[in-house]
């Protein structure tokens, strides 16, 4: 055994199934998650998760210590006390941070009614709900920069993927002023998180790809990406307007998106037929 595996072990234990979506009216030796649910949510083998509460893997990467404190839902002493019983340095305070606290996590599950997602201080999407899937597109079907919001939006003209369709639609006058909100976000990103070296990257690489990027970001401009409403062109139920709400995690720069519609609105009545659509395309894949 090892300190790194009691603790696991003891985190696992602890947490129901219900608090991440799963079913939680299975016959159970213990009321917390089973190591193949924990390897489900984190995205790892079951026998990884096995050899390290057992102390006999060694080294895990920051990668998948980072991946089993959001499935453990750690809070970020726990997070970090996670790092340092694994051998790692603690995520350093001037680095944009992706770790979701409980009360987010909490919110992602119960809201399943509404299309939540979580984005980073960048704007990179680092959880979502079913609902927000059914709407936007499955982010999980894309990798890398294409999960940022503002480098899909200022490269798209230049991508081929399907994936990179953006379903908010806007007329002239609104991209201009999302555009220079936008950006201005970004800057202010860039000032509380000076050492960071993905954000000085996709920076750097929005200026060289998009002229309009370049243009903004050199005149200085500087904004505040929020409360928004927003037209969606969804590819089965059309057009819906939605309330788009922008609300920052207490804690951290994570922000939080909810879509909504008055109730008993036509809106209201499309949002549920995506949800619809969205669990059957689950089901059928």
């Amino acid at each position: 055994m090892s300190d790194l595996g009691d603790a696991l072990r003891t985190w696992r234990d602890r947490l129901r199934p219900g608090a991440v979506g799963l079913p939680d009216n299975q016959r159970r030796r213990s009321a917390g998650l089973r190591r193949e649910e924990l390897a489900m949510l984190a995205g790892v083998s079951a026998d990884y998760v096995t050899r390290l509460e057992q102390g006999r893997a060694h080294n895990p990467s920051a990668q998948v210590i980072q991946a089993l404190a959001r499935a453990l839902q750690l809070d970020t002493a726990e997070r970090d006390h996670l790092y340092r019983l694994a051998g790692l340095p603690e995520p350093s305070a001037g680095q944009i941070s992706a770790h979701l606290t409980p009360g987010v996590q909490r919110l992602l599950h119960r809201l399943d009614e509404f299309p939540v997602s979580v984005h980073d201080a960048a704007w990179t999407i680092v959880a979502w709900n079913h609902a927000w899937a059914a709407l936007m597109g499955d982010p999980s079907a894309v990798t890398g920069r294409d999960r940022n919001l503002l480098w899909r939006h200022f490269t798209r003209a230049t991508s081929g993927s399907p994936e990179s369709a953006i379903r908010v639609e806007r007329t002239p006058e609104e991209v201009a002023a999302f555009e220079v909100s936008a950006v201005g976000d970004l800057r202010e990103a860039a000032g509380r998180y000076p050492n960071d070296a993905g954000l000085r990257s996709l920076i750097e690489s929005l200026r060289a790809a998009s002229p309009r990027f370049r243009e903004l970001w050199d005149a200085g401009v500087v904004g505040k990406h929020a409360t928004d409403t927003k037209v969606i062109r969804h590819p089965e139920v059309g057009l819906l307007e939605l309330d788009c709400d922008v609300f920052t995690a207490q804690g951290s720069d994570l922000r939080v998106i909810v879509y909504s519609a008055e109730p008993g609105s036509e809106a209201a009545e499309k949002l549920a037929m995506v949800r619809v659509v969205g669990l059957q395309s689950m089901r059928a894949g």
